[in-house]
Formats: structure tokens, sequence, C-alpha cells
């Protein structure tokens, strides 16, 4: 049964086979033996594995190629599929094409894998997506046009596609999307013997792998969760009851996955159970799923804080990447108009004393790349929840405290060789102009994204747009303002 029945019980998270285990698919890796304290990678394939079974596909040895990847890991395949020539790659996918891994499908890259669906039948496709957990599945049909996920979605098992359904029917990026809607949940009276026979029976209906069994009332509602390390330990005779860790986590299905990541970040949890509104049991999280939702976190708030809008990888093709990158751009070239704009009040000082545009770049370069290391710690601890309202006074304190610090280091620097360069009046002009947009670049690299945060505005996607502007504008002005009042 599965996680809307009671007594629910079904597979779990994808298991991951012994390494080296030869009764187990997938269980070898394709890089040759190593030493690991010569070589880091120990994991994915080595790129003389790729030449070679490109070197076969093109001699037509397709056997002898087959043979060498039925040992990998389906990581390792995709992993091989994402590494091969373009021209090798649809020869390779027809090579595996018989008892194809439907777990492959699952590590490849999302913009890769849309464009080898077209090398599948919908009902290949089906096929592959009703072997996979539901979490897996609607991340492999989400993203698809309407018409081939309706044609994979009518292609599937009656019991499969209303699951994969009610899944797709939760917003994105939320906990819903993310659950597992196959698990192990057990009523409340059930004994600890009676629990294990169940599990022992019940061997081709469970999880592969599983961490917490979950117990329920008659209205499947959580009511707290066994680990499996606890439940190991007891008699028989003891009641499932008396060993229930009543302070379960549960996560409600609307949370969204950041949130999500940060619960398990912050309790340390190995699997939580996910609920409706009413506390009744729909699925379960577990920490490999969050693990993903991590990386995928701080690969966008990366993208973000670069300009790099929408989902994007090498695999994406050159249209597609001009159009994520060019709003951006856009943007910063009227940010650029702006900083110019500055500057061009101050066109007949710069005219008088030429040594001026020589030194321009270093106050606005590095007011910029100051602003930046602070941004970059702001918006992470955002969304870490390490800083929030109630240490966000110290923390915007310490780092304007850091730029103030910051800026007299390096205006003696730069002011010593200023002096030496162009005389001591410009080299005591520009450390004073460095002083000032150090500080404010220290200060508003955190109340920037705080400023968002509060307006609802991911701080991640238009923090850096603003930086930019404000320490190009104060170190331009404070340089040639400075410049004018004390030089002419």
């Amino acid at each position: 049964m599965r996680a809307d029945e009671q007594d629910t019980t079904g597979r779990g998270p994808a298991g991951h086979p012994e390494q080296g285990d030869p009764d187990t698919h997938g269980a070898g890796h394709a890089h040759p033996p190593h030493d690991d304290s010569d070589d880091e990678r120990a994991y994915g394939v080595e790129p003389e594995f790729v030449d070679e079974i490109a070197d076969l596909l093109r001699a037509g040895r397709g056997e002898e190629a087959r043979a060498l990847i039925e040992p990998l890991h389906a990581a390792d395949t995709a992993d091989l599929i994402e590494r091969i020539g373009p021209d090798e790659r649809a020869p390779l996918i027809e090579l595996l094409r018989p008892g194809f891994d439907a777990e492959i499908l699952a590590h490849l890259n999302h913009d890769l894998r849309e464009e080898l669906f077209g090398l599948f039948e919908p009902k290949e496709l089906a096929a592959a997506v009703a072997e996979l957990e539901t979490d897996d599945a609607v991340d492999l049909i989400e993203d698809l046009d309407e018409e081939t996920r309706a044609q994979i979605l009518e292609n599937l098992p009656a019991a499969e596609r209303v699951l994969v359904q009610e899944n797709l029917g939760y917003e994105e990026y939320t906990a819903g999307r993310l659950m597992q809607r196959d698990l192990v949940a057990v009523p409340q009276f059930w004994t600890v013997g009676r629990t294990i026979d169940y599990v022992r029976a019940a061997t081709e209906e469970l999880p592969e792998d599983f961490y917490d069994i979950f117990v329920v009332d008659p209205m499947h509602r959580v009511v707290g969760a066994v680990p499996l390390s606890r439940l190991l330990r007891q008699k028989r005779s003891t009641r499932i009851a008396d060993l229930v860790t009543e302070e379960v986590d549960t996560v409600p299905a609307t949370m969204g996955q950041e949130e999500v990541a940060n619960l398990f970040r912050h309790y340390a949890l190995v699997s939580a159970p996910v609920v409706d509104a009413s506390g009744r049991l729909l699925g379960v999280i577990t920490v490999d799923d969050v693990v993903h939702i991590i990386d995928e976190e701080a690969e966008d708030d990366l993208l973000k804080l670069g300009g790099v809008s929408g989902d994007t990888s090498v695999y994406q093709r050159v249209r597609e990447t001009v159009k994520s990158r060019a709003s951006w751009l856009l943007v910063n070239l009227f940010t650029a108009f702006m900083a110019a704009g500055v500057i061009s009040l101050f066109e007949e000082t710069i005219q008088t004393i030429v040594a001026l545009a020589v030194l321009m770049p270093i106050v606005a370069s590095m007011g910029g790349n100051a602003g930046t290391q602070t941004l970059t710690v702001a918006v992470r601890s955002l969304a870490t929840h390490e800083l929030s309202s109630s240490n966000a006074a110290r923390v915007v304190g310490k780092e304007a405290l850091v730029g103030l610090l910051n800026g007299l280091i390096f205006a003696v620097l730069v002011g010593l060789i200023a002096w030496g360069w162009f005389g001591p009046m410009i080299g005591a002009v520009i450390a004073c102009a460095m002083v000032i947009n150090l500080f404010v670049a220290g200060l508003f690299g955190v109340l920037i994204p705080l400023g968002l945060e509060k307006l609802n505005v991911d701080p991640a996607v238009a923090s850096s747009v603003f930086l930019t502007t404000i320490t190009d504008v104060v170190g331009f002005f404070a340089f040639l303002g400075l410049a004018t009042a004390v030089l002419l």
C-alpha cells in the first residue's frame, strides 16, 4: 500500500548497490583502479574511458562498447552520455536502448535530458518513468511541453499516473513536488515483532532503502516516527507506541524546498514525513533529495549573483543562452550610463588633471569587489537564515566596520603609489575616496539584500545590479568631487 492508505508501504529512495558486486547491475564505476592519495577523482568516468567508448562507436564495435558500459552505475552512465561528443551521443543511446536503465535519465543534466527525450518513443519514456520513485518521475517530466507530458502520463499505469499527477498538482519547488509517495507506515498498536515480521515478509513492496518507520493514527495522521536503529534494539514484545519519537519534524506539502533544506540542516534529519493541512501523511522526503535541493539553491544563487537568469548550462542552446544573459547585460548597460553621467559632471576637472582619468577605475573597481564580497556572504546568510532581523543591526555594523578598515588599509597603499606617481595631493585625494567607497561598499553590501528581502524580492536577483551602481557612482563622485574641491 502507499502513503494515502493505512499501514502504507512501498518503495523508498533508490538504492545504490555496493560497488564491485558482480551480481548487481550498475554496481561498478567506469574509471580504472587508482590510488586515492595520487588521484582525487573517485567518481564518474575518466576522460580516457570516454574517448575509448567514442572510438569504439565510430568503429562500429558496439558490442565491445556495451560490455564496457554495462557494469557502470547509472550516474556514471549519465556522466558518460554528458561527456561524449554530440555525434556519438545518439549511437550511444541506441546502444543502451535494450533494457535501458531509467535511473540514467534521473542523473542527466536537465537541458541535455530534454534534448535526448526526442530519441525515445512516449511509451519508452512512460516505461522509464514507471520504474522511478515519484519524485524522480515528476522531476523527469515536469518541464516537458504539455503534449509530450500528456503522452507519457497516458502510457503510465493508472496507479503511477495518479500519484505523479497529484505531485504535479503542487507548486514547483515545494515539498509536495519533491516528496516520494512510497514509504513505510504502521499503526500505533503494533509491536516490534509484528513490524519486523511485516518488513521481512513484504520485501517486494518495501522501499529498497528507508530510515524511519512512521507511526500513524486511524485517520492516517502522523503521531511520530521510529528510527530503524531504535527498532532493531528492542524486544519483540515492545509496543511501537512506546518507541515513538513524538517530536517528529513534519513538512507541510506547501513548504518551499529552501525551507525544507534548512529544516534538514538545522535538525540533522535523515528523513521527514510530508503532511497535508490536517496532518495526514502524504509522502516522505529523504536526505538524498535534500542534497539535490541544496545543490540547486546554491547554483541558483550563484547564477543570479552573476547576472544569469533562468535555467542554463553548457548544454543549453546558443540562442537560449544569449537570451538568458542579454536581459541582465541590458540592465548593466543602463547602470553604466548612470556612472558615466556622474563622470560627465567633472569633465572639466578631468581635462585639467589627466591623472584623474588614470586613477578613476581603481576606486570603482576596489569598491565593486569589496561590495561583492559582502554581498555574497549576506545573500547566502539570508538563504540559510543565519542573517535575520534579530541580528541584522550587528551584521550591518560589522560589515561597515570591515569596509572602513579595509578602506584605511588600501587607502595607505594606493595613496602612497599615487603620491609617488602624480604627487602628494592626488595621493591624498584617492586615499580619502578609497576609504569612503569601501565603507559604502561594506554598508550597502548588507543593506541592499536586507531591503530586498523585506520587499519580498529575491536578494540574489537584483542585489548585484544595485550594489554595482552605488559603488561606481559613489566612487567616481567621491574621487572627482574631492579632486575638484582640493586641486582646483
